[in-house]
């Protein structure tokens, strides 16, 4: 009886190299903007020296450009916060290098801890806060690149009862 876990492949698959894709030289899909975020918070030589932080308002650098997307470096003094805000037509990859953020929306607050990833659609509306006593740094992902961050007036609701939603990914 044929079952997924009897799937098993026969030989070395490098042995068939017309069924190996090319890395891309950028990102095209979520999956590899999220893998492109988590390669660069991985190799902290690429960003740990740039962070600076700024106790006026949140600090932010351009790491990097790629085809259609931007890569950008974020410190946080307890705090600071985004104010409530969506990303135009961007689509986004939020990842917390160092520190704890809180991510506020209509549905809830969620804690972030350092390698927390949130993915986000265009429209998706949060607001980000440093409420710890420590400072953050995160990573955003934006593709295309931001071209416009729109500021909402509403406030969003109050913690879920757990504090977490589903769609945290930790790494």
């Amino acid at each position: 009886m044929n079952s997924d876990s009897d799937l098993q492949i026969a030989g070395d698959i490098l042995e068939v190299p017309h069924l190996l894709q090319p890395a891309r030289e950028h990102p095209a899909t979520v999956a590899e903007f999220v893998g492109l975020a988590r390669a660069i918070a991985a190799d902290r030589s690429q960003w740990e020296h740039l962070v600076q932080y700024d106790a006026a308002s949140r600090w932010y650098h351009r790491l990097r450009t790629g085809p259609g997307y931007e890569v950008w470096l974020l410190s946080w003094v307890p705090g600071q916060g985004s104010g409530l805000h969506d990303h135009g037509r961007s689509s986004g990859v939020l990842t917390l290098l160092e520190g704890e953020l809180t991510e506020r929306t209509e549905r809830g607050s969620r804690a972030l801890g350092a390698g927390a990833q949130r993915v986000f659609a265009p429209g998706y509306v949060h607001e980000v806060v440093n409420d710890s006593l420590q400072p953050a740094v995160s990573l955003h992902v934006y593709y295309p690149g931001l071209t416009e961050m729109p500021m909402h007036a509403a406030q969003c609701a109050a913690a879920t009862a757990d504090g977490v939603a589903e769609d945290v990914v930790t790494a």
